[in-house]
């Protein structure tokens, strides 16, 4: 039998078995028609990424899903992958030739693309390898990537069915441009930073009387030079004679319309509006309502163009901006200028301002796929954990927009459309043309963009199980039961995978979605590299193991909630490894070398109250186990199993058996080992989702030979022991009179080597009958001598007391302490600690420390007060006591 070392070294245990669930092909998964499927797909990390803690949460809850899902018996597929990450493995491989003194336009597309894929193929894994370090149990044999042969198959598959459908076409539109990357953006790959910038109010005079005139508030006066209009709320009664006439645009000295339209607001800025088609969304909107020129004043690199006007074509956006307020002022149209903090788009990869762009991009048309798509989920065929987000998901829907797939870049998907430059035959193909099938001519260009990269993953579910082909996996697997994901991307992924599984499979592409809280600081700010406030997930599982990095995060995941990350949770999770594993040991140092660990049944051996006690709480743990985690709610589960192991098994059974263990009876001894073994080993099933590794080395010192690996063992069964239920009530008892004991010893500071006599008054009956009947128990915890339980006795001199129910316990002190030398250190302790609260309180009465200090300074302080407090009214009652 497998001894275990006195302490526990996660680093001598985690790669040793992964590496042996790996050989033992544990994490693969076939088809098979005697077991039911349980399937998980992965979301697909960009294959340019590293981990995250954000991965470290979102993987965990998989991995725990996973893990339950195949010791229940099912036939458990979690697929991973990565996303080609079309923008993002671009950029690094131009900024790596950059580095090099090279540029991309060095190269031809294809010379490109190889150097790309050399790059992935150098870099790309390493994601996944880090994964592995957390212990995420994926069948690798089965790993894809978005531009694999059989994925770039489905991509366009799916294209040409909706461009033969009309549901793709190619249109102008206003698109996130990035200026550095030179192509479309899509929503999710814009991030907004909070900007400190200004507030230029500008006068546009009136044409037929300049004396007076509108003026505007603007964050970007360089965009006036693309002005069509400037529009006013309808209802606004400052602005009514207004409507309807022509303005002298400043600077260009073009005329431009006076509109009215509901989208402005009032209350901002002057509450008249400079309406630039080109280069605002919203202005976008309203230029096509209002039928306006559209007039682009841009280069693609964000330079402006000729439409500017003299002296601004190929200035920067900053350069213009700086000239352009230098005119207005020489002009007399520049009135005033605000100091404003506004939030700016901002490129994802390229970190520079985007640029709304009019181009010509390819769309897909949205609103008839999303129409099904908004049914499954209200009628509850997909079930949202937590359900807010339904609202969310609902509002995105019922509103939703066509689709920018086009990106013009190199990597990822070429779109598959092509034209004859000779006779100008034009088609989507699924398969490359050599010839056009018009006219013959091989003069055949194929579009030059590729498509955005949420074009392959919203086929992640069914693409990776072999569509289009007709596969034992597709029809096994598919739809998949659990998908756990952020939900800033309900609508990129979320949304449009159930569009697509509706569409293409018929069927919803997953059960249930579960959506995660972010990780934040512990003083709420998002993570980020740039404020140094991200730990690296490696470092933590180097410091403190995988399992206590796993298990420490989902102590503080609430369901769906945003959690405040911790250093200290890391370690509380390292400790109830410790915790466990110094049990584990303790109850194999006691049992025969040749013990079955299987041969305990609770039905066959003579319990005592002890024992029935924790396989009562074994039951209820399990059930509540089971519960949270049908719903989701993964820190409670966790914290299910750390109270039940911590408290109820480590704290208090443990302790409560150690007598009958070093006792001369081999009966109680054998029931009470018999017991502690099979809760262990429910613990250990119990625990494996959430920390395999330890638990898996620990199983394999509490199994026979005959039996498996914990990973692929059973998930406990409920013990459904009878009279468990009858043992609350007497087990809260004693536990709450031995905790009384231990409180009174503590607090006048008995010794530990000194036994105290105790003597418990009043009660009824029978628990008077309880307490006798466990003495035993008593003396052990509480470190008692002598103990005497009555209906009437008179409380001692010079004795502490404490009350439990109806019961009054003496400690007599005399003896165990020198009461004089323990009155002088009260006394001291009091002097002290009302000094230090005295400077707490006149630094929490001063007005200008309250106004002036940081929140968390000032609540630092005033938790500081109440600690010291409550510490001051403890200290008292202790010398009270000594003074009766």
């Amino acid at each position: 039998m497998k001894e275990l070392p006195k302490l526990y070294d996660p680093s001598q245990v985690e790669d040793k078995w992964y590496q042996t669930w790996t050989e033992k092909n544990y994490f693969h998964s076939e088809p098979n028609p005697d077991k039911k499927p349980y399937t998980v797909m992965i979301p697909p990390p960009n294959v340019t990424g590293m981990l995250t803690m954000g991965h470290v949460l979102n993987n965990t809850l998989q991995d725990i899903l996973v893990r339950k899902a195949r010791m229940e018996g099912y036939e458990t597929l979690w697929l991973p992958g990565t996303d080609h990450a079309g923008i993002a493995t671009q950029t690094a491989v131009e900024k790596d030739l950059r580095r090099k003194g090279k540029s991309r336009k060095e190269y031809s597309r294809e010379d490109f693309l190889k150097l790309v894929w050399d790059w992935r193929n150098r870099y790309g894994g390493i994601i996944i390898k880090q994964l592995k370090k957390l212990g995420v149990s994926c069948d690798w044999s089965r790993e894809r990537f978005t531009l694999d042969e059989g994925l770039s198959k489905a991509v366009r598959e799916v294209f040409v069915r909706l461009y033969e459908k009309g549901y793709i076409y190619k249109g102008t539109r206003i698109v996130n441009w990035c200026p550095v990357s030179l192509t479309a953006l899509s929503d999710e790959e814009v991030i907004y930073k909070e900007v400190h910038g200004h507030l230029w109010h500008i006068r546009y005079p009136l044409k037929e009387d300049p004396s007076k005139g509108l003026t505007i508030a603007t964050t970007r006066p360089e965009t006036m030079l693309g002005d069509s209009a400037v529009a006013v709320h309808p209802d606004d009664k400052r602005y009514k004679d207004f409507i309807g006439k022509t303005l002298i645009l400043p600077v260009a000295n073009r005329e431009i319309p006076v509109i009215a339209d509901a989208y402005v607001d009032r209350e901002f800025g002057t509450g008249a509006l400079k309406i630039t088609p080109c280069h605002d969304p919203n202005d976008y909107e309203i230029g096509q309502r209002h039928d306006l020129p559209f007039i682009n004043i841009f280069h693609s690199d964000a330079t402006l163009n000729e439409s500017a006007g003299t002296g601004y074509e190929s200035l920067t956006r900053e350069e213009a901006r700086k000239k352009i307020v230098k005119e207005l002022e020489a002009q007399g149209a520049l009135v005033k200028v605000e100091t404003y903090i506004h939030k700016v788009g901002y490129s994802e990869r390229a970190d520079v301002p985007i640029e709304p762009r009019v181009s010509e991009q390819w769309f897909v048309k949205m609103e008839e796929l999303a129409k099904p798509a908004l049914k499954v989920v209200n009628n509850g065929d997909i079930q949202f954990s937590p359900d807010r987000w339904v609202k969310t998901y609902n509002h995105w829907l019922e509103n939703i927009k066509d689709w920018c797939i086009s990106r013009q870049l190199w990597w990822g998907h070429r779109i598959p459309v092509f034209t004859c430059k000779a006779c100008g035959w034009k088609n989507a193909l699924r398969e490359d043309p050599d010839h056009c099938p018009r006219c013959g001519s091989e003069k055949i260009k194929q579009d030059d963009d590729v498509l955005d990269t949420w074009f392959s993953s919203w086929l992640w579910p069914f693409s990776t199980l072999g569509w289009p082909d007709k596969t034992e996996d597709l029809k096994y697997y598919y739809p998949t039961d659990d998908l756990v994901t952020a939900p800033d991307i309900i609508f990129f992924w979320v949304a449009r995978m159930i569009m697509a599984g509706l569409e293409f499979m018929g069927d919803i592409p997953f059960k249930n979605v579960y959506y995660t809280g972010l990780i934040r600081d512990a003083q709420g700010r998002k993570m980020s590299k740039s404020l140094g406030n991200s730990p690296d997930p490696l470092d933590l599982i180097d410091r403190f193991g995988a399992d206590a990095l796993r298990f420490g995060i989902m102590l503080i995941a609430p369901q769906g909630q945003d959690i405040l990350f911790d250093e200290n949770r890391i370690e509380v999770g390292r400790n109830f490894m410790n915790k466990l594993w110094n049990a584990s040991r303790f109850v194999l140092m006691n049992r025969p070398h040749d013990y079955d660990f299987k041969r305990f049944n609770p039905r066959n051996m003579n319990l005592e109250t002890p024992d029935l006690w924790i396989l009562g709480k074994l039951q209820s743990t399990i059930k509540s186990v089971n519960k949270n985690l049908k719903k989701y709610r993964f820190n409670d589960a966790a914290k299910d199993i750390y109270d039940f192991t911590w408290s109820n098994f480590c704290d208090w059974y443990i302790e409560l058996i150690k007598s009958r263990f070093y006792g001369d009876d081999p009966a109680r001894k054998e029931s009470s080992l018999g017991t502690a073994v099979y809760v262990l080993r429910n613990i250990l099933k119990l625990l494996h989702p959430f920390a395999p590794f330890i638990t898996e080395e620990i199983w394999q010192s509490v199994k026979q030979e005959d039996e498996p690996d914990i990973m692929v063992s059973n998930w406990p069964e409920i013990p459904g022991i009878p009279g468990v239920d009858k043992t609350e009530e007497e087990m809260r008892l004693l536990m709450d009179v031995i905790t009384a004991i231990r409180t009174i010893r503590s607090e006048m500071t008995v010794p530990p080597s000194k036994k105290a006599d105790v003597l418990i008054h009043g009660g009824n009956p029978d628990q008077r009958s309880v307490l006798q009947e466990k003495e035993e128990y008593i003396r052990a915890l509480a470190k008692v001598g002598s103990l005497m339980i009555k209906e009437n006795l008179e409380k001692p001199k010079l004795s502490a007391a404490a009350v439990v129910e109806n019961l009054e316990i003496y400690v007599p002190l005399a003896g165990l302490i020198d009461v004089d030398k323990e009155k002088n250190r009260l006394k001291k302790e009091i002097d002290n600690l009302e000094k230090h609260l005295s400077g707490v309180r006149k630094k929490l009465q001063n007005p200008n420390f309250i106004r002036k200090a940081p929140g968390n300074v000032v609540q630092y302080e005033r938790d500081k007060e109440k600690s010291m407090e409550d510490n001051l009214s403890l200290l008292k009652a202790n010398l009270a006591r000594l003074d009766d």
